[in-house]
């Protein structure tokens, strides 16, 4: 169908002219779209990787909690840092119960109404100990919301390109089968002028029922991978994709992996985390000094008594600190150690994770090479060359549709070849994050808790 739209010579002004250009359009737009001959998908806008990225950052509850937990401990830092509470002390001491005076606030010269006011004076340095813990604490919330975007953004990755070459080799056998069906229509025509065996038309029919087949797997593959990406990204999920971005090379150097590692986000939680340790073995060290408590109290007795003022200070006593303060402190450097060594073996994991995940995408890269240049043109050569052996009645029509099919075949392991190198690729691209956070970097060697002598 073909639609015309004229306009006459002596036409309107230029302005008036673009307005009218542009309600023409619109109009062409509708109708095209009432006819069917534009797809509906085609007006939204494409979802590329990064805009999947974003939306899935954006969406992300976990990403939040982690931020409410960091803004939760600094909250605490500050409190902690602050003098504990006065005690107010309203009291009646020596309230007779008894005799002609019981209950009797005058009679008894030793009844004493009492106001008092006592504080603990904490040190300084123990409250800012005590105030780093949380802030440590804080650091380490942020760290794991680090670890758990790079997550986040490997799954999205991983989900966006599962979708994207699903639809690829959906495309692919929908080609196939149109192709199949042409070929099939002229078998069956050429079998009715008596010109063809009635094997080639069974033929023809099996081959597009094993395509048909196959297209009932990947489409039902594509609906999980589209239910995938939208639980990360949301609505998002139902557009359709953009071009999907190079996965030939990655910022990633094999010569560089050791220093690389050091910003893996798990080690950069594990950082943060020796970070706490260290500020709640400082907390414990700072606990071997104990707080004083001073207290003042006005007693008010009866009139013909005088009032009196006391004076008081509280003071803990320590009687055992070998067996107790000393022992805590010697636990929380303990935990220092534990993380420190599990720091360790996870940073030797990941490495050879990491070594791992580079050589399996560059032997991917390699195969890709090897079925764009050699596989995928020797089959379709073959096919192409039975096809017109075919059509000079020198072979027959299974040959030609089984050189089709390895054509297709071919293609298709190609594209799963490429699907994995993709996963590769987002796990090598988003595992490591380009800037190193402050909280990532381990303590230095200097810290005075890690000379700590041990009771």
């Amino acid at each position: 169908m073909h639609i015309l739209l004229t306009r006459e010579a002596s036409g309107p002004p230029v302005h008036h002219a673009r307005q009218c250009g542009r309600r023409g359009f619109a109009v062409l737009a509708v109708v095209m779209l009432s006819l069917g001959l534009v797809n509906p998908a085609m007006t939204q806008p494409s979802l590329t990787l990064q805009a999947a990225l974003d939306e899935a950052q954006a969406r992300s509850a976990t990403l939040q909690a982690q931020h409410a937990a960091a803004r939760a401990a600094r909250e605490m830092a500050v409190a902690s840092g602050s003098l504990p509470d006065p005690v107010l002390r309203l009291s009646v001491d020596n309230l007779p119960v008894e005799g002609s005076g019981r209950y009797s606030l005058t009679d008894e010269p030793m009844t004493m109404r009492s106001v008092g006011l006592a504080q603990t004076f904490t040190r300084a340095e123990k409250r800012q100990a005590r105030s780093a813990r949380y802030e440590r604490e804080a650091d380490a919330a942020l760290a794991t919301r680090s670890t758990l975007l790079a997550r986040l953004r490997t799954q999205t990755a991983r989900a966006w390109f599962e979708r994207y070459f699903l639809e690829q080799m959906l495309e692919l056998l929908q080609r196939q089968r149109e192709e199949t069906v042409s070929i099939s229509a002229g078998v069956e025509s050429a079998y009715r002028g008596g010109r063809s065996p009635l094997a080639d038309v069974l033929s023809a029919r099996a081959a597009i029922a094993r395509i048909d087949d196959r297209l009932h797997e990947v489409r039902a593959d594509l609906d999980n991978a589209r239910a995938l990406l939208q639980r990360w990204v949301g609505d998002a999920g139902s557009k359709p994709l953009g071009a999907p971005p190079g996965i030939d090379s990655t910022r990633l150097a094999e010569h560089a992996l050791a220093h690389e590692i050091d910003q893996h986000p798990d080690i950069a939680l594990m950082n943060a985390r020796e970070h706490v340790a260290l500020a709640t073995a400082e907390v414990a060290r700072q606990e071997k000094s104990a707080d004083w408590s001073w207290s003042v109290m006005y007693s008010k007795r009866g009139s013909v008594f005088g009032d009196m003022v006391s004076l008081g200070v509280s003071i803990p006593l320590q009687w055992n600190q070998t067996g107790r303060q000393d022992r805590e402190l010697a636990a929380r450097l303990e935990q220092v150690e534990q993380v420190r060594s599990e720091r360790e073996e996870m940073r030797r994991e990941h490495l050879f994770e990491l070594q791992r995940l580079l050589a399996n995408w560059r032997s991917s890269l390699r195969r890709l090479a090897d079925y764009d240049n050699t596989l995928i043109p020797l089959a379709t050569e073959r096919a192409e060359a039975l096809m017109a052996a075919f059509r000079g009645g020198k072979t027959s029509l299974t040959s030609v549709l089984e050189a089709r099919r390895m054509v297709t075949d071919t293609t298709l392991e190609r594209l799963r070849i490429e699907r994995q190198t993709a996963a590769w690729w987002a796990d090598l691209t988003f595992l490591i994050p380009e800037d190193l956070p402050a909280h990532a970097v381990p303590p230095t060697p200097s810290n005075h808790l890690a000379q700590e002598p041990m009771p």
